[in-house]
Parts: C-alpha cells; sequence; structure tokens
C-alpha cells in the first residue's frame, strides 16, 4: 500500500519542500557517492547520529571513532541508506509537505521540520542510548510532516497504489492513522534489539511531534486558503466537478 497523490489543493508554491528534497538529493549525489562504493558507508559514519557516541558509552560499531556528535541531529536528516530509501522519504514530503507548509509558511514549515527531526531523533535514542549503530535519514522529520497533516486535513481523500495494480482512496486520516500504528507496533517489537534496521521510534516520535507542535505553527489565516482543511469541513470530491461534461475544456 502505497500513497501515490492527495486530493488537496496546492495553494503556493511550496518553496521549503523542494529546497528540503533538494538538498537531500543534493547530498545523496555529492556527499553518498549516490550509494555506491565505499563513500555510502563513510557518509554514513561520518554524517549519521550514533547515540554512543553522543553517551559516552564503551561501544564499538561499524564506524569505530569520528562522527560530528551533536551536530549529527542536523546532518542525518541529510543522509540516507539506500535508493529506496531516499526515494521513499522524498516521495512522502513530496506528496504531505506543500499543504503542511501552505499552512505555515515556508520559514515557519522549515523550522517545524528540523524540531520533528530533532524530536524523531530523541525518541529513537532513549530506546538505546549505548548503540553504535549510526541513525540517518529524513524519515523523522518527515513523521512530523504527516503527523502535522493528520491534524489539518484528515478527511482529504489520498490515492493508494496496491500490489501496483489497483489504486483506490481512503481520508488521510486512514491512512496515516494506518501507518503510524504499523511503526508503533515495529517499535514494540524492535525494543531490546541490537539495533540497526527500521529506526520505528524515531517515527513514532517524529509523527508525535507533528501533530503537537502544529498547534504552535499553523498559521489560520493561512488556512483559510483550504477548503479541505479540519474536521468540520464538508469535503467534496474535487473531481466531481470535472465529471460534470460542461466543466470540461
Amino acid at each position: 500500500m502505497f500513497p501515490i497523490r492527495d486530493d488537496n489543493p496546492q495553494i503556493n508554491q511550496p518553496i521549503a519542500t523542494y529546497t528540503l528534497i533538494g538538498l537531500n538529493v543534493v547530498a545523496w549525489f555529492a556527499l553518498q557517492g549516490a550509494g555506491f562504493g565505499d563513500q555510502l558507508h563513510t557518509s554514513v559514519c561520518q554524517y549519521g547520529l550514533i547515540p554512543a557516541d553522543l553517551f559516552a558509552a564503551n561501544t564499538r560499531g561499524p564506524c569505530g571513532e569520528g562522527g560530528l556528535g551533536w551536530a549529527g541531529l542536523f546532518s542525518s536528516m541529510f543522509m540516507h541508506g539506500s535508493w529506496m530509501h531516499i526515494l521513499g522519504n522524498m516521495w512522502f514530503l513530496w506528496i504531505f509537505g506543500g499543504n503542511v507548509e501552505d499552512s505555515m509558511g515556508p520559514v515557519r514549515f522549515t523550522i517545524f521540520y528540523f524540531l520533528c527531526g530533532i524530536a524523531a531523533a530523541a525518541a529513537q535514542i532513549i530506546t538505546n542510548t549505548a548503540s553504535p549503530i549510526p541513525m540517518v535519514g529524513a524519515s523523522g522529520a518527515i513523521g512530523g510532516v504527516m503527523g502535522a497533516y493528520i491534524v489539518l486535513f484528515p478527511k482529504v481523500k489520498v490515492h493508494l497504489l496496491v500490489m501496483f495494480i489497483i489504486t483506490f482512496r481512503v481520508p488521510a486520516v486512514a491512512m496515516l492513522g494506518y501507518w503510524v500504528a504499523v511503526q508503533l507496533l515495529g517499535g514494540i517489537t524492535s525494543l531490546g534489539a541490537s539495533g540497526g534496521g527500521v529506526a520505528f521510534w524515531a517515527h513514532v516520535g517524529g509523527f508525535a511531534a507533528g501533530a503537537a507542535l502544529v498547534w504552535l505553527f499553523k498559521d489560520e489565516e493561512l488556512l483559510l486558503n483550504h477548503p479541505y482543511h479540519g474536521w468540520n469541513q464538508t469535503y467534496t470530491d474535487p473531481t466531481s466537478v470535472w465529471d460534470d461534461p460542461r466543466n470540461r475544456q
């Protein structure tokens, strides 16, 4: 089950969303060698966030000495582990980021994004402060964007692709609610593990932070331009107007 688009109109050009996607892509090619060769491992170790380094834990991992320490809270958000990792993250940011940015403006959205990323990292670190495994990826911050989206636009329909052949639409609250439930289940089952793999608690922490911080960052005047925001709005299928032949060009 994979989201391919939503029915939420974009009011303004999502400058911050485009910029974040661009920076991630540049980092993937310029710093990570597009995932090829030793540059991927080197970049993950250098720019990733390693919990054991932050808390002086006496553990040795795949990176040995190195890393940026606390600065890795930010640099790790632009690192990824594979092509699927970065493509999936950027796709979710593309779909959900623009409308959330519409509700805040580009500057407030950028601050919101990084705060969600920091909260996501904190949630993952708490589960294992001695982990020597570097944390990388924008998914925690993007989880925050999704948490904001479910608060702002719960009724908007999201088009999902299933088994690569079937598409159907569900409300954002159903799709994103299912997503965070899967992350929470994955996080619970991963407790006590040695580390590595998917940072489920980063996803959960980012989502929770986004759902909470959106109340501080949203701009009610900007939201007035959105016909589908909030629980009290009546959702009108944007495709229905085009079903009338008089509205076709």
